[in-house]
């Protein structure tokens, strides 16, 4: 059975509108390179007026206004986190930078006496 919350895009509106928006995005970009004998500012006024122009016609299909719905429940619910003071997240980094260091001494080592095992006492390579 097909997944029931996949949403996708059916109305033909809805997907001229998406293809229009992605066709503005790209007329922006190609007015940035046929542009190219004017001066930057044009040019980058190009390629902001195809992106401007792209999120607006994207904002009227109804993917884009499912996409701008989840954004805005996205922010809400960031700012319902707890967020760690900042003791705790010195202390956790403190932590963490202890554990690798610990981590790293001991493969150190680890590595040194298994050179040592192997090249002086088994193969007797360093005299």
């Amino acid at each position: 059975m097909a997944n029931a919350n996949v949403e996708t895009v059916n109305l033909w509106a809805d997907r001229f509108k998406v293809i229009l928006a992605m066709a503005a995005v790209v007329a922006g970009i190609a007015g940035f390179y046929v542009l190219s004998d004017y001066a930057l500012v044009f040019k980058v006024l190009s390629v902001l007026a195809g992106l401007l122009v792209g999120v607006g016609i994207g904002w009227l299909s109804e993917p884009g206004k499912r996409f701008y719905a989840f954004t805005k429940e996205s922010v809400r619910e960031t700012r319902r986190v707890v967020w760690p003071s900042y003791k705790e997240t010195v202390q956790t980094t403190a932590v963490v930078f202890g554990f690798v260091f610990l981590m790293a001494l001991f493969l150190w080592l680890t590595d040194k006496m298994l050179e040592v095992a192997l090249y002086d006492w088994i193969l007797g390579w360093r005299k």
